[in-house]
This record gives C-alpha cells, sequence and structure tokens, in this order.
C-alpha cells in the first residue's frame, strides 16, 4: 500500500532492491511500520515471533530498500497443511497485513518478489491482505469479507447516542444489571476456556491456547484481557488489541449464558469507554463475512460495513481459495464440530485450525 507520509518518501530514481528481513532489520523496520499509516497491529515484528513459536510456521518476511533507506516492508508467512493446501500470506492469521510501502515502485517491487518466492516454494497462491486497494493486478476479492471502523466521541453521551435505538435498549439492561460487571486483566486461561466453547457452538476450531498467551507475553500493554463476570461466574471475555489510534476487540467469546444477559454488548461499551480514556479514538470491530451473524451484530451497533481488498497471485491453485465457514464444502464438518464433546474439540481444535492461516 502506498503511503505519502513524509519519513516514508524516498528517491524514486534509485533502484530498489527486495530481500528477506535479517534481525539486524529490526529498528528500521518497527520504525518503518511507526512511520506508516496504513500500517497495522500484524505488521510488528512480535506479530512473527508469536505465529513461528506458538504456531511452527515460517516466516518470509521482506524489506525493500533503495540503497541504505528501507522503502518497503511485507509480512510473508508459510502456512503449509495437508487439509487445506500451502499458501504465502500476508499477515497469516491476521486480518490485516499485507505490502506497506512509500510509492507505487516499492509496492509493485515488493509484489513481483513475493510472487517469485510463492514459485519457488511451490504453494498453491500467495494471499496479501490489504485494507485498501492496491493496485497490484492481481486476483482480488474484495466483497467477502468486511471492517468496521467508527471514530469515537470524547464523550459518553454522543457514544451511547449513535448505537442505534434497539441495540441501545440492549445495551442499557446489561448496563442497568448490577449482577453483571467487567473485570480487567483477566487470566489466559479462564479467557481460553470461554473462548474455545464460543467457537466449538459456532462449529468453528481453536487455536492452541500458547498462541493467545504468546500474544499477550509478546505485545504486552498493548493486549488486554477483559471479562464479564456474570452471577454465576465468568460467561464472557474478550483480548483486545491496540495500536497506535485504534483498539481493536479481537478474540472475543462467550457462553450461552451470556446471550440472556446482553453480557457481549457490556463488553464492548466498557471497551469504548476504556478507548476514550486512553485517547484511543478509533474503534475497529474487526473483520466478517458477508451473511454471518457477526456481520449482522456490528451493523445494529451502526457500524457501517468497509470491504477489505485481498490480493491474490495464484500458483498451483486454478481458482481462488475458498476455505471459510459459508463454504458448501465445510457445512458437515461444521454441524459435526457443534456435536463435538468439548473436551475432544479442545483437543483435536489446535491441529486443524493452525492449518488455516
Amino acid at each position: 500500500m502506498n503511503s505519502t507520509a513524509q519519513p516514508l518518501v524516498a528517491d524514486v530514481t534509485a533502484p530498489i532492491a527486495v530481500r528477506a528481513f535479517a534481525n539486524g532489520d529490526a529498528s528500521e523496520w518497527e520504525r518503518f511500520v511507526a512511520a506508516s499509516p496504513q500500517a497495522t497491529f500484524f505488521h510488528a515484528l512480535a506479530w512473527r515471533r508469536v505465529v513461528e513459536t506458538s504456531l511452527g510456521h515460517r516466516s518470509h518476511y521482506r524489506c525493500a530498500w533503495r540503497g541504505d533507506r528501507l522503502v518497503g516492508i511485507l509480512p510473508l508467512i508459510h502456512v503449509r497443511s495437508r487439509l487445506f493446501g500451502s499458501a504465502l500470506i500476508a499477515a497469516a492469521f491476521g486480518v490485516y497485513g499485507g505490502i506497506l510501502a512509500a510509492d507505487e515502485a516499492a509496492t509493485q517491487s515488493l509484489a513481483d518478489d513475493a510472487a517469485l518466492l510463492g514459485a519457488a516454494l511451490g504453494v498453491d497462491y500467495v494471499e496479501l491482505r490489504h485494507r485498501l486497494p492496491s493496485g497490484l493486478g492481481w486476483h482480488a476479492k474484495s466483497d467477502f469479507y468486511f471492517t468496521f471502523c467508527r471514530r469515537l466521541a470524547p464523550q459518553t453521551d454522543a457514544n451511547l447516542k449513535a448505537i442505534p435505538r434497539k441495540k441501545r435498549a440492549d445495551l442499557r439492561k446489561a448496563i442497568d444489571n448490577p449482577a453483571l460487571t467487567v473485570e480487567l486483566g483477566g487470566d489466559i486461561d479462564t479467557f481460553y476456556r470461554i473462548y474455545a466453547e464460543s467457537l466449538r457452538n459456532l462449529g468453528t476450531p481453536v487455536l492452541p491456547r500458547r498462541f493467545y498467551a504468546a500474544i499477550a507475553a509478546e505485545f504486552g500493554d498493548a493486549v488486554e484481557v477483559s471479562t464479564v463476570r456474570g452471577p454465576d461466574g465468568p460467561v464472557a471475555a474478550l483480548m483486545t488489541f491496540y495500536f497506535k489510534d485504534r483498539v481493536m476487540p479481537y478474540y472475543g467469546g462467550a457462553t450461552p449464558a451470556a446471550r440472556p444477559l446482553h453480557a457481549y454488548d457490556l463488553l464492548y461499551w466498557r471497551l469504548m469507554e476504556r478507548a476514550v480514556e486512553r485517547g484511543t479514538m478509533v474503534f475497529d470491530f474487526g473483520r466478517s463475512k458477508r451473511g454471518t451473524g457477526s456481520y449482522d451484530y456490528k451493523t445494529y451497533w451502526g457500524f457501517a460495513p468497509e470491504p477489505l481488498h485481498y490480493d491474490f497471485r495464484l500458483v498451483r491453485a486454478p481458482s481462488l481459495p475458498e476455505i471459510n465457514p459459508l463454504n458448501p464444502k465445510y457445512r458437515l464438518m461444521i454441524e459435526t464440530w457443534r456435536r463435538l464433546p468439548l473436551a475432544v474439540a479442545n483437543s483435536l481444535g489446535p491441529i486443524i485450525a493452525r492449518q488455516i492461516g
């Protein structure tokens, strides 16, 4: 993605060289991420460490240079799977994470390099998860995944009024319920127990506990775990990411008892309040697929869907991948997964989920 931010401007007449990220490039990489307006949480090098150490996938992070000046980065991760094939993804296990570059030439150089690398590795396809159109001319998928973002007002009343009336009424029930409390600093075990059960109920495999623990350890204060406690204990939990001016409620789960309590609503509302207190003014509700319950839920909050622009270079695959729960091919698997005992789902889930990317 292109950027006009002054810290990223370079001499466009100099030749560009793309090479693999080296440990000595770490400070330059992080400075580039800090300076780029299009950078995301998943461009940080900590994400590379999380995926490599907890999931065992090899990264192929790429850097574009003009002389001794870094002018572009691409966080590629090679996800190899017996079930779903082989893919080079930027950034795998994240919803964003495509090319960050100072100009179009650097963008194109990184894309060309990624295509060559994908061919050398023999992957089925290369996938770049851009938030905005890239102009690369690759196969694009921009009508399936959507993100939901809104600037928060500095006043609580204004943010409450921005929520549509019906959803606001649900939220007030949760706010006025003295039996519901939101606790911060929740432990990973409680979060994982609730989140894993929630995914099982949706028919989705969960990643291993060590993945979520690694995120919290690597990102420190940029990650927050919160829990809603009901009359009989925790009923909903959320792992949230903070990045620059953005707050992202990213991994959220709830037990069946949470629904009548509107615990999810309270969880997100208290997060909005904390975000304003921190001066983090963009609420990023994350990615959802059109036609899903999570997509509808975010619109009920008054968030407008914005299409994500994922770019694909097919290498060995004959067509674009359709690895998602809306694909009829996986319907039986999803229905079967929902019926699994939780212990079985939690045992098998990490084996499958780490192959999806």
